[in-house]
């Protein structure tokens, strides 16, 4: 009888027990959860950026732009009388692509377009801007 007894006085101890662990399931399985969304799904691999190097042997300061499939886009400022690199993004050349690439001067009137190349990704391509 002692033992129907015990049982009998601390019904609650195994109903604790099992919200305990029922709350202990549902904590980790909501961190596991929040840590899944936190991390997010890995992005595919593209590839190797593209690199332009623009030598700006001129004075003037140039804007540099990247025409692909029509779209012009700004890669960023060549300083005059130096080297930059513009690293191009994977999701931008991805394959084979043909790019003209465009230096148009701050403040002058009359910007450069190169001719079309095709470019791969990984590829460094140089520009080279005349001093005039």
């Amino acid at each position: 009888m002692p033992q129907n007894t015990l049982l009998a006085s601390h019904p609650a101890t195994g109903s604790a027990m099992k919200l305990k662990s029922i709350a202990v399931a549902l904590f980790l399985t909501a961190s596991a959860a929040c840590n899944t969304f936190t991390h997010g799904s890995p992005s595919p691999d593209l590839g190797p950026p593209t690199i332009l190097e623009v030598d700006n042997q001129g004075f003037q300061d140039m804007d540099v732009f990247a025409v692909i499939a029509g779209q012009r886009l700004r890669l960023g400022l060549a300083v005059g009388v130096h080297k930059t690199n513009f690293t191009m993004s994977p999701s931008l050349v991805s394959g084979l692509t043909p790019v003209r690439f465009v230096a148009d001067p701050i403040g002058g009137r009359r910007a450069s377009v190169s001719q079309e190349i095709t470019v791969a990704p990984g590829d460094t391509v140089v520009m080279t801007i005349p001093s005039v």
